[in-house]
């Protein structure tokens, strides 16, 4: 109990520093559209990736121990399905789906994490929905199932980007498992965009599991031998790694027993092999357990990206005032040079002869003081504007990318500062940017350091629980600065 207390009280403190910290600087400046703890606050999530037919449905359908998703050789669902727990107390009874709600519901309830998804339209919120089932395998986590993935299939015909449905997803994700089959080894187009753009830029590599599914259907182990090395190749040439992760391999027994299939009855191999499925079953309920590491991740990651984002907005308005200071300098050499020209033509025009120098000195300071109130407001909105412009095509300069940590932060956040500066015009306040930067340069440096101090507090007392079964020293709950 006080291991649990003490875990409640380090999300707890998690959950306050993006809350009051991270949040009203995040919103203020657009760099998103809801508040950042709507999407960390709800239980852990395991979202389901695929080609269609590659068994997503069915796997779920294993570990919740019902048939709660339609199941087929064709496509049998376009939607994204949020998975959970129906509060029920535990029983003997049959797993069953007990409610079922809408998008709408699930877009607008506070309760959920998902407030984020509305920007994507009415015709995706048709294709979003909720079931609660009482299945004591969801009693900590949720699963997302999700359309399997298509070849030929664009935006006009779904009706929603789903690429990006799919990126906001495994950006609140804390394990995504991507299954492909035997027919289609990572040659689907969707799937091939979803591995090289969509989830190196909204996850992270460690969160991802890849399943080669109904492996029974191989005929022989040299026809699984091939399809397990047409998909390394494919995603070898996907994400563009040389070291291929695990790639587990999975099946059905109950499937595979009641399958007509010939080709199934005589796969003599299989039972050489390791049906890894316990396994994937096991990393789904380890989910929790990763939970807090995913939240400090959240954490450190959004403090960093966010603390790029206001060093640009920083450094635009330190360039802004080095332009304003030449800007000044040259009206006033111009308005000087404009009086005394203006003053020497007076005076050999014969205008002024037989004047006073006083006189003459006057006409050429009035001369002066107009050219110079012409090139400060006459001129200024020109030349600010092109000052804008110059920095808008050379915004990659306003910030310092000496290594890859940075070059990583400075593009997820890049565009964001582009919309800002154009929305904007540039003008916003260069001391609130400033104040702001080191207020979050503050949580990610100090804070997100005994964040990190506080869960490896936490691992030791894990170990030595584990080496020391009656230990009972519990780690002292640390305050997030």
């Amino acid at each position: 109990m006080q291991r649990e207390n003490y875990i409640n009280s380090l999300r707890s403190d998690l959950l306050a520093t993006v809350a009051e910290r991270l949040t009203p600087v995040a919103v203020r400046y657009g760099y998103s559209e809801v508040p950042l703890e709507t999407n960390i606050k709800w239980r852990p999530i395991v979202l389901v990736l695929g080609n269609y037919s590659s068994g997503k449905s069915a796997l779920i359908n294993e570990f919740l121990g019902a048939d709660i998703q339609a199941t087929g050789q064709a496509p049998t669902d376009d939607s994204f399905t949020v998975i959970t727990h129906d509060g029920s107390p535990p029983s003997n009874g049959p797993v069953r789906t007990t409610e079922q709600r809408d998008g709408k519901y699930l877009l607008n309830d506070p309760e959920y994490p998902f407030e984020m998804l509305k920007k994507h339209g009415q015709s995706f919120a048709a294709h979003f929905r909720l079931k609660k089932v009482s299945a004591p395998f969801l009693r900590t986590l949720a699963i997302i199932d999700t359309p399997g993935m298509l070849d030929s299939i664009t935006e006009r015909d779904r009706g929603y980007n789903y690429q990006e449905v799919i990126g906001d997803l495994a950006q609140i994700a804390d394990l995504i498992l991507v299954l492909f089959d035997p027919h289609k080894a990572g040659t689907i187009r969707e799937a091939h965009i979803s591995l090289r753009d969509t989830l190196p830029t909204r996850t992270f590599e460690d969160r991802v599991l890849f399943v080669l599914n109904r492996i029974d259907e191989c005929a022989t182990l040299i026809d699984l031998i091939r399809v397990y090395g047409t998909l390394c190749w494919n995603l070898s040439q996907i994400t563009g790694r040389k070291d291929i992760p695990p790639i587990h391999l999975t099946y059905s027994p109950r499937a595979a027993a009641e399958s007509p299939d010939s080709y199934r009855k005589n796969a003599a191999y299989l039972p050489y092999l390791e049906n890894q499925r316990a396994f994937l079953k096991q990393a789904i309920l380890q989910a929790p357990r990763h939970r807090l590491d995913h939240l400090a991740t959240f954490v450190e990651t959004h403090s960093e990206r966010i603390a790029h984002f206001l060093e640009a907005l920083v450094s635009y308005r330190k360039n802004l005032r080095r332009f304003w200071v030449r800007f000044t300098l040259a009206g006033i050499a111009v308005s000087i040079a404009a009086g005394a020209i203006a003053g020497a033509g007076l005076f050999y025009g014969g205008l002024l002869s037989g004047s006073s120098p006083a006189l003459h000195a006057a006409a050429g300071s009035g001369f002066s003081a107009a050219a110079l109130i012409v090139w400060l407001i006459g001129l200024s909105k020109l030349f600010r504007s092109r000052f804008h412009r110059r920095q808008l095509r050379q915004i990659d300069s306003l910030t310092v990318q000496e290594n890859q940590s940075r070059k990583d932060a400075w593009q997820a956040v890049r565009d964001v500062v582009y919309s800002y500066l154009q929305k904007t015009g540039g003008r916003f306040s260069g001391q609130t940017a400033a104040r702001d930067h080191a207020e979050i340069g503050n949580v990610y440096e100090r804070g997100t350091r005994e964040i990190r101090e506080a869960l490896s507090e936490l691992a030791a007392e894990d170990e030595r629980q584990q080496q020391s079964p009656n230990a009972a020293e519990q780690p002292r709950v640390r305050q997030v600065k």
